[in-house]
Protein backbone atom coordinates (compact mmCIF):
# COMPACT_ATOMS: atom_id res chain seq x y z
CA UNK A 1 0.00 0.00 0.00
CA UNK A 2 1.38 3.38 -1.03
CA UNK A 3 -0.06 5.76 1.56
CA UNK A 4 1.18 8.85 -0.28
CA UNK A 5 -0.71 7.78 -3.40
CA UNK A 6 -3.80 7.12 -1.32
CA UNK A 7 -3.63 10.63 0.17
CA UNK A 8 -3.19 12.08 -3.32
CA UNK A 9 -6.28 10.15 -4.47
CA UNK A 10 -8.33 11.74 -1.66
CA UNK A 11 -7.30 15.19 -2.88
CA UNK A 12 -8.14 14.28 -6.48
CA UNK A 13 -11.52 12.83 -5.49
CA UNK A 14 -12.32 15.93 -3.45
CA UNK A 15 -11.44 18.24 -6.34
CA UNK A 16 -13.55 16.18 -8.74
CA UNK A 17 -16.56 16.19 -6.40
CA UNK A 18 -16.28 19.96 -6.01
CA UNK A 19 -16.03 20.43 -9.77
CA UNK A 20 -19.09 18.23 -10.29
CA UNK A 21 -20.92 20.23 -7.63
CA UNK A 22 -20.01 23.71 -8.87
CA UNK A 23 -22.27 23.79 -11.92
CA UNK A 24 -25.07 21.91 -10.20
CA UNK A 25 -25.12 23.80 -6.89
CA UNK A 26 -24.14 27.41 -7.68
CA UNK A 27 -27.73 28.49 -8.41
CA UNK A 28 -29.35 26.87 -5.35
CA UNK A 29 -26.57 28.20 -3.09
CA UNK A 30 -27.20 31.73 -4.42
CA UNK A 31 -30.94 31.23 -3.91
CA UNK A 32 -30.32 30.03 -0.34
CA UNK A 33 -28.17 33.10 0.43
CA UNK A 34 -30.97 35.33 -0.86
CA UNK A 35 -33.53 33.52 1.35
CA UNK A 36 -31.28 33.96 4.38
CA UNK A 37 -30.72 37.67 3.72
CA UNK A 38 -34.47 38.20 3.31
CA UNK A 39 -34.93 36.57 6.72
CA UNK A 40 -32.16 38.59 8.40
CA UNK A 41 -33.36 41.92 6.95
CA UNK A 42 -36.81 41.18 8.38
CA UNK A 43 -35.24 40.77 11.85
CA UNK A 44 -35.49 36.98 11.64
CA UNK A 45 -32.92 34.40 12.60
CA UNK A 46 -31.36 31.26 11.19
CA UNK A 47 -31.62 28.02 13.19
CA UNK A 48 -29.13 25.33 12.18
CA UNK A 49 -29.08 21.61 12.99
CA UNK A 50 -27.37 18.35 12.08
CA UNK A 51 -25.66 15.33 13.66
CA UNK A 52 -21.97 14.52 14.05
CA UNK A 53 -19.93 16.38 11.45
CA UNK A 54 -23.11 18.15 10.39
CA UNK A 55 -23.54 19.36 13.99
CA UNK A 56 -20.06 20.85 13.77
CA UNK A 57 -21.01 22.47 10.46
CA UNK A 58 -24.12 23.97 12.10
CA UNK A 59 -21.97 25.48 14.83
CA UNK A 60 -19.36 26.68 12.34
CA UNK A 61 -22.02 28.47 10.27
CA UNK A 62 -23.66 30.10 13.30
CA UNK A 63 -20.26 31.31 14.51
CA UNK A 64 -19.46 32.87 11.12
CA UNK A 65 -22.76 34.80 11.19
CA UNK A 66 -22.67 35.83 14.85
CA UNK A 67 -19.05 36.93 14.65
CA UNK A 68 -17.87 37.59 11.14
CA UNK A 69 -16.81 35.74 8.02
CA UNK A 70 -14.09 37.62 6.13
CA UNK A 71 -15.41 41.19 6.41
CA UNK A 72 -16.27 43.39 9.36
CA UNK A 73 -20.02 43.76 9.92
CA UNK A 74 -22.51 43.62 12.77
CA UNK A 75 -23.34 40.15 14.04
CA UNK A 76 -26.21 38.33 12.34
CA UNK A 77 -28.85 36.29 14.18
CA UNK A 78 -28.05 32.58 14.04
CA UNK A 79 -28.42 29.73 16.53
CA UNK A 80 -26.93 26.24 16.31
CA UNK A 81 -29.44 23.85 17.87
CA UNK A 82 -26.61 21.40 18.56
CA UNK A 83 -24.76 23.18 21.36
CA UNK A 84 -26.86 23.15 24.54
CA UNK A 85 -26.12 19.78 26.16
CA UNK A 86 -28.69 20.27 28.91
CA UNK A 87 -31.44 20.90 26.35
CA UNK A 88 -30.32 18.08 24.07
CA UNK A 89 -30.04 15.50 26.83
CA UNK A 90 -33.28 16.58 28.54
CA UNK A 91 -35.29 16.26 25.32
CA UNK A 92 -33.60 12.97 24.38
CA UNK A 93 -34.19 11.56 27.87
CA UNK A 94 -37.71 12.85 28.52
CA UNK A 95 -39.05 12.42 24.98
CA UNK A 96 -36.96 10.92 22.21
CA UNK A 97 -33.71 11.70 20.42
CA UNK A 98 -35.74 12.20 17.26
CA UNK A 99 -37.21 15.37 18.85
CA UNK A 100 -33.98 17.08 19.98
CA UNK A 101 -34.15 19.64 17.17
CA UNK A 102 -37.89 19.81 16.46
CA UNK A 103 -38.77 20.82 20.03
CA UNK A 104 -36.21 23.63 19.82
CA UNK A 105 -37.64 24.78 16.48
CA UNK A 106 -41.13 24.77 18.01
CA UNK A 107 -39.92 26.86 20.95
CA UNK A 108 -37.55 29.26 19.20
CA UNK A 109 -38.71 29.42 15.58
CA UNK A 110 -41.01 32.10 14.24
CA UNK A 111 -42.64 32.56 10.84
CA UNK A 112 -40.02 33.92 8.45
CA UNK A 113 -37.05 32.46 10.31
CA UNK A 114 -34.96 29.98 8.31
CA UNK A 115 -34.01 26.42 9.26
CA UNK A 116 -30.63 25.26 7.95
CA UNK A 117 -31.00 21.47 8.00
CA UNK A 118 -27.81 19.47 7.36
CA UNK A 119 -27.76 15.71 6.72
CA UNK A 120 -25.24 13.96 4.49
CA UNK A 121 -27.67 11.06 3.92
CA UNK A 122 -30.80 13.17 3.81
CA UNK A 123 -32.38 10.63 6.18
CA UNK A 124 -31.53 11.86 9.71
CA UNK A 125 -34.79 11.38 11.62
CA UNK A 126 -34.25 14.27 14.00
CA UNK A 127 -33.45 16.61 11.10
CA UNK A 128 -36.56 15.39 9.24
CA UNK A 129 -38.61 16.13 12.39
CA UNK A 130 -37.07 19.61 12.57
CA UNK A 131 -38.12 20.26 8.98
CA UNK A 132 -41.70 19.28 9.80
CA UNK A 133 -41.61 21.65 12.80
CA UNK A 134 -40.22 24.46 10.62
CA UNK A 135 -42.98 24.00 8.06
CA UNK A 136 -45.58 24.13 10.83
CA UNK A 137 -44.13 27.52 11.79
CA UNK A 138 -43.99 28.85 8.21
CA UNK A 139 -40.20 28.78 8.18
CA UNK A 140 -38.42 28.14 4.89
CA UNK A 141 -35.83 25.36 4.97
CA UNK A 142 -32.36 25.30 3.43
CA UNK A 143 -31.36 21.63 3.27
CA UNK A 144 -27.76 20.51 2.75
CA UNK A 145 -27.83 16.86 1.74
CA UNK A 146 -26.09 14.23 -0.36
CA UNK A 147 -26.85 10.74 -1.68
CA UNK A 148 -29.74 11.98 -3.82
CA UNK A 149 -31.39 13.93 -1.00
CA UNK A 150 -32.91 11.01 0.88
CA UNK A 151 -36.18 11.51 2.76
CA UNK A 152 -35.47 15.23 3.15
CA UNK A 153 -35.55 15.76 -0.60
CA UNK A 154 -39.17 14.64 -0.67
CA UNK A 155 -40.22 17.04 2.09
CA UNK A 156 -39.14 20.30 0.51
CA UNK A 157 -41.46 22.68 -1.31
CA UNK A 158 -42.40 26.35 -1.62
CA UNK A 159 -39.57 28.60 -0.50
CA UNK A 160 -37.36 25.68 0.56
CA UNK A 161 -34.01 25.15 -1.14
CA UNK A 162 -32.16 21.84 -1.42
CA UNK A 163 -28.40 21.82 -1.93
CA UNK A 164 -27.72 18.16 -2.68
CA UNK A 165 -24.10 17.18 -3.23
CA UNK A 166 -23.75 14.73 -6.15
CA UNK A 167 -21.89 12.07 -4.17
CA UNK A 168 -22.52 8.97 -2.07
CA UNK A 169 -19.33 9.32 -0.01
CA UNK A 170 -19.82 10.94 3.39
CA UNK A 171 -16.43 12.65 3.54
CA UNK A 172 -16.82 14.15 0.05
CA UNK A 173 -20.34 15.36 0.89
CA UNK A 174 -19.07 16.98 4.11
CA UNK A 175 -16.24 18.70 2.23
CA UNK A 176 -18.70 20.25 -0.21
CA UNK A 177 -21.05 21.17 2.65
CA UNK A 178 -18.25 23.16 4.27
CA UNK A 179 -17.50 24.96 1.00
CA UNK A 180 -21.23 25.60 0.61
CA UNK A 181 -21.40 27.19 4.05
CA UNK A 182 -18.51 29.47 3.16
CA UNK A 183 -20.26 30.37 -0.11
CA UNK A 184 -23.42 31.18 1.87
CA UNK A 185 -21.46 33.39 4.27
CA UNK A 186 -19.81 35.22 1.38
CA UNK A 187 -23.14 35.54 -0.44
CA UNK A 188 -24.84 36.95 2.65
CA UNK A 189 -22.03 39.48 3.18
CA UNK A 190 -22.06 40.48 -0.49
CA UNK A 191 -25.83 41.02 -0.51
CA UNK A 192 -25.69 43.02 2.74
CA UNK A 193 -22.46 44.97 2.22
CA UNK A 194 -21.93 44.98 -1.55
CA UNK A 195 -19.19 43.32 -3.54
CA UNK A 196 -15.62 44.00 -2.54
CA UNK A 197 -13.59 45.90 -5.12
Amino acid sequence: MDLTARVSRHFADSVQTKQNSAELLAAPIAQAAERMVKCLLACGKILACGNGGSAADSQHFAAELLGRFERERPGLAAIALTTDTSTLTAIANDYDYEQVFSKQVQALGQAGDVLLAISTSGNSKNVVAAIHAAHERDMPVIALTGRGGGAIGGLLAGEDVQICVPSNTTSRIQEVHLLTLHCLCDGIDTLLLGAES
